[in-house]
Parts: C-alpha cells; sequence; structure tokens
C-alpha cells in the first residue's frame, strides 16, 4: 500500500501534462502511484499517459469512455486509489521540489490526521505565480493535529481539493465524493474540513495551480447553485453539523456576489437571471448568525434581494467614486513628483559638494551593515567630508549625532544624491538615479553571498520574482567599486553583477568591531539584553524563507530552551523580511527576542555561540572564532527554490543538525564547541574571512577617497585576537549532561 495516490484528471492540457506528471514522479518521496484519469480527451493527453505508464509501474491511469468533467473523473480516480491519502492535482498544476516528502513528514509528526491543508499559489495565464487574495496563516504553532472548531478560518481559504491530502479510510468513512458540473470543488472542501475528526496545517507552498480559463458564453456559472444545493442537503442529513450553516451561507452569499461581479464568467445579459436566482437561494439557505463585516453589507443585502439594477448602479457608483478618489490622490502625486524632479534637475546643475558623502542600508532602514561601518571610518580617517544617512523617519534614532539624517523622497534627499561625491549603499540606490561625472558609487553588498542573487535568479522564479534584469544592470552600471570579503564573494558578484567597476577585496567593513571590541564592551551589551551572568548566550538567526508563505521559526524554541537547560538563553533573531519576532507566543525566559535590536554585530558579540541555517551571517560569525552550529532540516527545499553556490553539509563552519532532536544531541553531547567542530570552523575562516582583521572599512576609505596604494597590510590569521565571548566555554567540555536531560553540569566542572 503507497503513501501517497496522486489523482490528475487530464482533458485538453496536452500542454502541461508532461510537467504535471514529471512533478510527481520525480518528487524524492517516491511511495505514491499516480492515477491519471484520461477523460476522453480529445487531444494527445492519453498518448502523454501512456508514455509515462509504459516507464513507470506507479502509473496506474484510469480512461474515461466519454467526458465526464473533473469531478466524476477524480471520483473514478479514487475508486483506483490503495494509497493511504488522497491528493488531487489537474492536468496543469504542478507539485513543487520536495513537497511529498515534506507532507510526509508533517503527517508522522501530526499523528496522520485525516486532512492536512498546505498552501499553493496560482499560475496565470503568462507563467506568473500569485498568492491568493485570501491570505489565512497556515502556522504550525499550537497543537496539532486539531478540529475546524479550534481553527474555523481555514473555511476562508481557497475552495479548492489541491490545497490538502484526505486520509483514504476517511473519504470512504464518509462517504464523500466530487459532484459533476462546475464548481465541483465547493461540495467536496467544505465537507472535508467539517466531518475530518482531526486537520493538521503545513505552512509550505506545495502546489502551482493553473486555472482553467472560463467562457463568458457559456451556462457554467448557474451550477454554483445546485452546489450549493448539495452542500446543503448535506448539512441537513447530518444534524452535528449545523453550527457550520450561518457560515456557510455567508460564504455563498460572497460566492455569488463575485461570481456576478465577474463580467468574465458571467455574460452581461444573463447578469439579472443570475441574481433573481441568488435571491431565491438566499431565502431557501438563510442562516443568519455569522457576522458579516461592515463594508460587506450593502452588497449582501442587494444579493440577497436580488436587486440586480441598483447592485449594478452601486456597483458603477462605487467604481466612479473609487476611481475619482485614485485620479485625485494621482494628481497630488504627480504634482509632486514634478516639482521634485524639477528640483532634482536643478540640482545636477549644481557643483558636486566634494566635501560630501551620503549612505544608505537596506532601502532607508537604521545606521548599521557595511554603509554603517564605512561612514564612521569616513569621519575617522577623512573628518574633511560631510556624512549624511538616508533613512526613514522611524530609523532616524540609530543614526550618530554627528551625521545628518536624510528622508527618502523629500527635497533633502534629492539633493543629496545629484551633489555628493561618495554615494555609498548596500542593495542599490534609487533606480532614477542619474549618476554625475565625477560622483563615486560604492557598492558594499551585505554578506559572503551563500544563496543565489543577480542574474541567477532568472532560474528561481520562488526567489526571483518581479526581479527586473535590465534595471538590475542599468544600477550596477553606475557602480565605481564593489566591496568583496573574499575570493568566493569577488568570483560571485562579478559574475551575477557583470559590470565595469572595480572590486575591492579588502574585507568585510562591519566586521571590523569583531577585532576592536573589548571584553568590556561583550559584558556591557549582555547586561543589556538581560543574558544572566554565568550562562551560554546561543544567538539564534535563521533566514527567510522563499517558497513559505507565511515565516516561522523552524525551531521550536521553548522546547529547545527546555532540553537545553538553565545554563543556556537563546537570543532569537529574526530575518529583516520576516515580518515579526521569530517566537511571539514564546512563554520561556530563557528566550529572548532580540529581532527589533538595531545592531546584528552588537548580537553576534554578546553571544557566545550561533545557530543558524542558510544565513550569511555564519560568514561574518566565523571572523569572531566562536562555535557555529547549522541546522538544515529543509536544505532540499531551500536550495531547489533559491539555490546555493556550494554544498554547504560538505563544507560547514561547524556542527550540523538536520532536525530538532539531532540540534539537542549536539549541544548535550559537547560537539557544539568540539575539536571536530573548531576545525571545521578553522577552515571555513581561513577559505571566508581573509582580510577581516579590524581594517577592512580603513583600507575602503584610504583607497576610495585618497587614492592611496600603500593599504595597511592584512593581520595573519594566527596574529588575530577577536574578542573573546563572556562564557569562554572551553573545548570538548559539555554543558549538559545528555540528550535526555535538561539538567547542566555544574559551572565549576565547566570551567
Amino acid at each position: 500500500m503507497p503513501r501517497f495516490s496522486v489523482i490528475v484528471p487530464a482533458y485538453k492540457v496536452q500542454a502541461y501534462l508532461h510537467a504535471c506528471l514529471e512533478s510527481v514522479l520525480s518528487q524524492s518521496c517516491p511511495d505514491l502511484e499516480l492515477i491519471p484519469v484520461d477523460d476522453a480527451s480529445p487531444d494527445a493527453c492519453g498518448a502523454i499517459i501512456d508514455e509515462f505508464a509504459a516507464r513507470d509501474p506507479r502509473v496506474r491511469p484510469v480512461r474515461l469512455t466519454r467526458r465526464q468533467g473533473p469531478g466524476p473523473a477524480r471520483n473514478a480516480g479514487t475508486s483506483e486509489a490503495t494509497g493511504d491519502y488522497l491528493l488531487f492535482l489537474d492536468g496543469a498544476d504542478t507539485l513543487t521540489p520536495g513537497a511529498l516528502q515534506a507532507v510526509a513528514d508533517r503527517l508522522k509528526e501530526t499523528g496522520g490526521p485525516d486532512v492536512l491543508v498546505y498552501d499553493q499559489v496560482r499560475v496565470l495565464r503568462s507563467g506568473e505565480t500569485v498568492r491568493d487574495e485570501t491570505l489565512v496563516p497556515l502556522t504550525e504553532q499550537g497543537p496539532a493535529p486539531f478540529r475546524l472548531e479550534d481553527r474555523p478560518s481555514l473555511l476562508r481559504l481557497p475552495v479548492t481539493p489541491h490545497n490538502h491530502v484526505c486520509r483514504r479510510e476517511f473519504v470512504e468513512r464518509e462517504g464523500l465524493s466530487f459532484p459533476p458540473g462546475s464548481d465541483e470543488d465547493t461540495p467536496w472542501t467544505y465537507p472535508v474540513l467539517m466531518t475530518a475528526e482531526s486537520i493538521a496545517t503545513l505552512d509550505r507552498v506545495c502546489v502551482h495551480h493553473r486555472a482553467s480559463r472560463k467562457e463568458s458564453t457559456s451556462r457554467r456559472p448557474f451550477d454554483v447553485f445546485e452546489q450549493y444545493d448539495r452542500l446543503f442537503a448535506f448539512l441537513d442529513g447530518r444534524p452535528r453539523l449545523a453550527r457550520w450553516r450561518p457560515v456557510l451561507f455567508r460564504g455563498m452569499v460572497d460566492h455569488l456576489a463575485a461570481v456576478a461581479a465577474r463580467a468574465d464568467r458571467l455574460p452581461r445579459v444573463s447578469r439579472a437571471e443570475f441574481l433573481r436566482l441568488a435571491r431565491a437561494h438566499c431565502r431557501r439557505h438563510r442562516a443568519p448568525g455569522a457576522p458579516v463585516r461592515l463594508r460587506d453589507r450593502p452588497r449582501h443585502a442587494l444579493v440577497r434581494l436580488g436587486l440586480h439594477r441598483t447592485y449594478r448602479a452601486l456597483r458603477l457608483a462605487a467604481a466612479v467614486h473609487h476611481q475619482a478618489v485614485k485620479l485625485a490622490v494621482k494628481a497630488a502625486g504627480a504634482l509632486r513628483s514634478t516639482v521634485l524632479r524639477l528640483h532634482y534637475r536643478v540640482q545636477l546643475r549644481l557643483p558636486l559638494r566634494r566635501d560630501r558623502a551620503v549612505f544608505c542600508a537596506y532601502g532607508g532602514q537604521g545606521h548599521g551593515c557595511n554603509p554603517g561601518a564605512l561612514e564612521q571610518a569616513f569621519r575617522a580617517h577623512a573628518p574633511h567630508i560631510r556624512t549624511a544617512w538616508i533613512a526613514h523617519p522611524e530609523h532616524h534614532h540609530t543614526v550618530p549625532a554627528a551625521t545628518r539624517r536624510i528622508t527618502p523622497g523629500t527635497a533633502a534627499y534629492w539633493t543629496a544624491l545629484a551633489r555628493s561625491a561618495y554615494l555609498v549603499d548596500n542593495t542599490g540606490l534609487d533606480r532614477r538615479l542619474v549618476k554625475r561625472p565625477g560622483q563615486t558609487v560604492v557598492q558594499t553588498q551585505h554578506g559572503t553571498p551563500l544563496k543565489h542573487l543577480g542574474l541567477d535568479l532568472r532560474e528561481r522564479p520562488a526567489a526571483g520574482a518581479g526581479t527586473d534584469v535590465g534595471a538590475l544592470l542599468d544600477t550596477v552600471d553606475t557602480w565605481d567599486y564593489v566591496v568583496s570579503a573574499n575570493r568566493h564573494s569577488t568570483l560571485v558578484q562579478e559574475r551575477v553583477h557583470p559590470g565595469p567597476y572595480k572590486t575591492l577585496e579588502y574585507g568585510q567593513p562591519r566586521n571590523d568591531v569583531f577585532q576592536q571590541a573589548t571584553p568590556a564592551d561583550v559584558t556591557r551589551l549582555r547586561e543589556t539584553l538581560g543574558v544572566p551572568e554565568g550562562t551560554v548566550a546561543v544567538l539564534y538567526a535563521p533566514t527567510y524563507r522563499d517558497y513559505r508563505r507565511t515565516q516561522r521559526a523552524p525551531l521550536d524554541l521553548d522546547r529547545l530552551a527546555s532540553r537545553l537547560g538553565p545554563r543556556f538563553v537563546i537570543l532569537a533573531r529574526a530575518h529583516r523580511r520576516h515580518g515579526g519576532p521569530l517566537a511571539p507566543e514564546s512563554t520561556s525566559p530563557r528566550v529572548i527576542d532580540v529581532t527589533a535590536h538595531p545592531s546584528v554585530e552588537s548580537l553576534c558579540l554578546a553571544s557566545d555561540a550561533l545557530l543558524t541555517d542558510y544565513s550569511s551571517i555564519m560568514f561574518d560569525y566565523a571572523g569572531l572564532d566562536r562555535p557555529i552550529v547549522l541546522h538544515t532540516g529543509d536544505l532540499e527545499a531551500y536550495e531547489a527554490a533559491r539555490g546555493t553556490y556550494f554544498d554547504l553539509r560538505s563544507f560547514p563552519p561547524g556542527a550540523v543538525a538536520r532536525s530538532e532532536d539531532e540540534l539537542i544531541d549536539i549541544f548535550a553531547t559537547g560537539h557544539w564547541r568540539g575539536s571536530r567542530s573548531a576545525q571545521l570552523r578553522a577552515a571555513f575562516r581561513r577559505r571566508f574571512c581573509p582580510y577581516d582583521d579590524g581594517r577592512a572599512a580603513e583600507r575602503v576609505v584610504r583607497h576610495v577617497v585618497f587614492g592611496e596604494k600603500g593599504l595597511p597590510p592584512v593581520v595573519p590569521l594566527d596574529e588575530r585576537h577577536p574578542v573573546p565571548s563572556a562564557a569562554a566555554p572551553l573545548t570538548g567540555s559539555p554543558l549538559i549532561a545528555a540528550p535526555r536531560s535538561a539538567t547542566p553540569l555544574p559551572l565549576t566542572d565547566r570551567l
């Protein structure tokens, strides 16, 4: 018995069917059977299915003698299924790489629920992938499995069979099946969620769904009424589900209103008839009780009353009002933009200010990263140059008092860009920038690259969506210098950002502080963060997942803190694109959220070890010569979505864990700071930190501003003395006794 039965109805999808079937058979989880159903398709779908069946015994084709539609075709495939779980795709859909393995792992983790819900994205005709407008976080935090009563928001997810798997025994027990006709997903999805005894969620995009085109001249939209009749008849036959009737009634009204508003689905000549039937259905299935948002109440009332002329008139009036407001806002914005453009043009004709330099990091965030280190170096080594920092108002407090603060989009902003002799940035300056003769642009980047970037993102649609290659190359052409930390960075940057600039392979300026800080600085930082004296502070800094809609901590930080014991404190630092703290529901006093801290370098100094996954912070932290541990549980999915420049598991900076339990064992046995981890870190440091001796920013300033050739020599690795951690752990001396115990050794034994 296979774990999964993947059922794929196929009708007139010959252009996409090959990719669909290949995406299933190439999954890293091979425990499946693939059941393609040829719905009497007049094109080559049948032949394509035969080709796959001939080459792979897991393919079990089903052929229908006449067209029956997607619902009955899925039922035909279900009747032949033998797998534990049923997974439905359409012939134009594809599974994302590693999806089935992620589903299998989550099913095992949650005890084999009746239903597992995951994420999907829609694929437009152009091939662009878009998120659904209905955003319901599929968080994996909290108890699992659960019932629908515990998380009723799942009913707001797209009504589709493509975003969940169902236990086959559950489907057979409840007698669930797909009806004929269009909108057949409605009488399937709602009953599945309502009758399931156990539900779990997986926060991962598993399916790319390519919606079929609807013909505006057909009667297919009218099938929705029969489907809702079936749905409410299902409720009538199961009194225990009566509590969901008001919610489904509200959903039906929303659905009918949406169909009535779409000219591509409902011809104008049919709209009056459709709304009359909608009124009759609202009266027949009326079930008050579910709250309706204030802004939706007029639409609900008009649909329920069948006032199609009033409905059309109000929609027209609303559209006119919306357009008028939009035009007014646009006109005001256009006027302001015109004035600023004229101001910028005037400033471009005024002389350059040779004593001015403007800096920016991450598109207007606070003072920091490599531009921050260079701004300080400008003030220290080129004091005749006045510095300014571009930042949004909420970040102004991070800018040093000696540095002028500039808000993006203001007249002062355009003046600074037009007349400053030096422009320093780590992501990319304003695309409207006109680089003047005599201006020097320094691009610092923001870390040693592990994940793909620049031109390499063309092959990674999940990570590179929206990347304008032409605009990127135009921006690169404005760069005079690119700061590089090592040879690896130089080779990657010059290939993915090809341009006429000069590479300054001088080290990472933001890491200078690691060689300059003192033990007193470390002690002060730990006191500021609330790290108890005598504890080991582990900085946990995972990177951003391009393949997830909602970002969450890959680790259960409360469990991790409990298992590590009272001698450990976790400093949880979310990625800047995460959108919030890593563990907002954490109750452990040993988990300290440091996401809002303005300086990640300070967090590195305050910690005793780094725990990360694929973040470039590992390259910086290696310069501190402190232990690094990697958690790579989703490496395959991450590489499939983003791609990496080398195999991190074959050349890691320290111990590597593939699961949470392995991670706990690594800390429990002392392997995180043992001799083998130290050897790995030394090799990693030699390769990626050859110039991080505390004078990288000085070398950049001396070359860029003064044109010096005889720069300060690089201090050899063996002669560098980065500030030690406060805990100063001894190599090989475990701090906790065993994987199953949370009791650490006495502090005297550790020292």
